[in-house]
């Protein structure tokens, strides 16, 4: 993790120092870079310090819905994730009892995209 705080302030030096159209690059790296960084430690924040989800979406200035979406993108819940991009609150009760229990993550399910099929009267 010291990795990405280290990319941020790399980032934020460049920009600092950048012309201003130079700098919209740079600034969005690190508000891409933060996102990641924060869906971690919100991830952190629900299985390990056993946070609601709606706690951990206030301290991070989040409302609850936008949490699950969040979690779903994270290493540690998206096998968790529902199909619908979401991990809802007993997707995390079921990632802390397969911690505690060192179980391994579910595999998660790889739906195939529905697909057209053409009906023909013969």
């Amino acid at each position: 993790m010291s990795n990405r705080y280290d990319r941020i302030r790399s980032e934020l030096a460049h920009a600092e120092s950048a012309d201003p159209p130079d700098a919209l690059s740079h600034l969005r790296i690190v508000l891409d870079e933060v996102s990641q960084l924060l869906d971690e430690q919100l991830a952190r924040a629900v299985v390990d310090g056993e946070l609601s989800l709606r706690s951990a979406g206030a301290r991070a200035g989040l409302s609850e819905n936008a949490v699950g979406p969040r979690l779903a993108r994270t290493t540690q819940l998206a096998p968790y994730a529902r199909s619908d991009g979401r991990v809802t609150a007993d997707d995390v009760k079921r990632a802390r009892y397969d911690k505690k229990g060192a179980a391994p993550a579910p595999t998660p399910t790889v739906t195939q995209p529905m697909r057209f099929k053409s009906r023909r009267n013969s």
